[in-house]
């Protein structure tokens, strides 16, 4: 079975991702900056299923040079990374001026510049190895400018689902793949007070429509398909005034 690569694997879709992959039986490298977390969760697994492989490591996606050696390590420990599932990330920002760039600023570092590090890194392993699978975890957000404190978030899912898509266009015809996914409201820490809406999934069911999609190697996914496929396409064509209130 191959080998995953999972960032921001210590909570939320990261760590139910890794559950599950567990389950269908596939070794892998999980990483975050949450050790402590990732260690139970290592635990967790190979008690789970003895056969399976889990080796962890810290990193902050922020620490750009760091994401480069910990992928390398994790690529010498497993004999080479199958795939690689780019997911950490942040989901903070304040309306555009309010007076907290700061806010707005990290958010875009770490989902966008930081994807940007990881995407690299994953890249340079697959063009030598001559395969592998990107995975990129978007957003239903990306689908359109979002308002309110989305908007910097919805912008930087859009940016690396365009990274993806790039890609893609690059390696098209060899055996390296490039999956995007684009969740709509799934229960995990960054949910927030948008736990609240009645269109909110459960972490396990979003995360098993999540892992479908990868296993399948679909070029793009929204997940779980209903209610999230349909409206996407209301979103996208929505008069701004009713996305407005949708924000």
């Amino acid at each position: 079975m191959p080998s995953i690569l999972i960032t921001g694997a210590s909570s939320g879709l990261g760590a139910e991702m890794a559950r599950q992959f567990a389950a269908l039986g596939h070794d892998l490298a999980l990483c975050a900056r949450r050790t402590d977390r990732l260690e139970e969760l290592r635990d967790e697994i190979t008690t789970a299923h003895a056969g399976v492989t889990v080796s962890v490591k810290a990193l902050d996606v922020n620490d750009h040079d760091a994401v480069f050696e910990v992928f390398e390590q994790f690529r010498e420990e497993l004999g080479g990374l199958d795939r690689v599932v780019v997911n950490a990330g942040l989901g903070k920002g304040q309306p555009l001026g309010t007076g907290r760039f700061d806010a707005n600023r990290e958010t875009a570092q770490t989902n966008f510049i930081g994807a940007l590090a990881q995407t690299e890194a994953a890249a340079a392993i697959f063009r030598a190895q001559g395969a592998g699978h990107l995975v990129m975890v978007s957003s239903f957000s990306a689908l359109r400018g979002m308002p309110r404190n989305i908007t910097t978030y919805a912008a930087t899912k859009a940016a690396v689902a365009h990274l993806a898509e790039g890609f893609r266009a690059d390696v098209h015809g060899t055996p390296i793949k490039v999956t995007v996914l684009y969740p709509g409201y799934i229960v995990s820490e960054m949910s927030g007070t948008s736990a609240r809406t009645p269109l909110m999934t459960s972490t396990e069911k979003g995360v098993r429509a999540m892992v479908e999609a990868i296993e399948k190697e679909k070029r793009s996914a929204r997940v779980p398909a209903w209610p999230w496929a349909p409206l996407g396409f209301v979103v996208k064509h929505v008069p701004v005034g009713v996305l407005r209130r949708m924000g």
